[in-house]
């Protein structure tokens, strides 16, 4: 995966960087948050803080009563310029398309963005385009198959450094949570190549990925599928499965 470039002391934008964090600081949990909310999210003061959202206010990325902040849809700008000018998720759709008719299964490209994927291009027959994963979405890693490959995948020096700081949520019953148990996991997966992630998430589903390496054997993302169980073992998912994931995969590598 590419590590981030080293950066001139001179060329360093505080503000730019305090003023992404303040976006950042709302979630899910936190929708709505007072200047003085938000500032302790990003570890600065109310007054440095509310100017900062005065000024997202003022571009449209937020919205203001006078007291609570929010979001507004212009954020969704930021990802979009992503989608539509990286040339990852151009480069993958043709062969997302191809592998969906191998499968009848929705396929997805991930990439892995500090503790969580991000899915970057889908397709699926139409039954499933309104279910699973929009573009965008984001998920902690490792609870699917992309995010636990590409864990597993990294130097295990650095993997091992990122599951001592982790907390792990159980989402189901079936969520791994014990870091010796994750720990193993990841050392299967390792030694295999391949990910498959069974209720973890979500009950009743389960997801295989394979990494998606680009013309130099690099890991630059997890190629996946998410699916209901039904009454298919795993055995026959994987059999069914993999060989067309593995395929694909192979087929894009001299293109990234």
């Amino acid at each position: 995966m590419t590590s981030l470039p080293q950066l001139d002391k001179r060329d360093w934008i505080a503000g730019l960087e305090k003023g992404l964090s303040v976006i950042e600081a709302f979630d899910d949990a936190n929708p709505r948050l007072t200047s003085s909310q938000a500032g302790e999210r990003c570890g600065m003061t109310r007054t440095a803080t509310r100017r900062y959202l005065l000024t997202l206010a003022h571009l449209g990325y937020v919205a203001t009563d006078g007291k609570l902040f929010w979001l507004t849809p212009r954020v969704l700008r930021l990802g979009r310029s992503y989608l539509e000018s990286a040339r990852l998720p151009r480069i993958v759709q043709p062969f997302l398309q191809r592998a969906t008719a191998g499968i009848g299964e929705t396929a997805y490209v991930s990439v892995l963005d500090g503790d969580e994927i991000v899915c970057i291009a889908r397709n699926g027959p139409n039954r499933n385009m309104n279910t699973g994963y929009v573009l965008g979405a984001r998920v902690q890693a490792q609870v699917t198959a992309a995010g636990m490959l590409m864990l597993a995948l990294r130097d295990e020096a650095e993997a091992e450094e990122w599951l001592a700081r982790q907390e792990l949520k159980a989402y189901t019953s079936h969520t791994i949570t014990r870091k010796e148990s994750l720990r193993e996991e990841l050392a299967r997966i390792r030694q295999r190549g391949w990910a498959i992630s069974e209720q973890q998430l979500e009950l009743n589903y389960r997801g295989i990925a394979v990494p998606l390496l680009d013309h130099h054997g690099d890991l630059v993302a997890a190629l996946n599928v998410t699916m209901p169980m039904g009454q298919e073992s795993t055995q026959d998912a994987a059999a069914r499965v993999l060989p067309v994931l593995q395929d694909t995969a192979r087929a894009m590598r001299n293109l990234i």
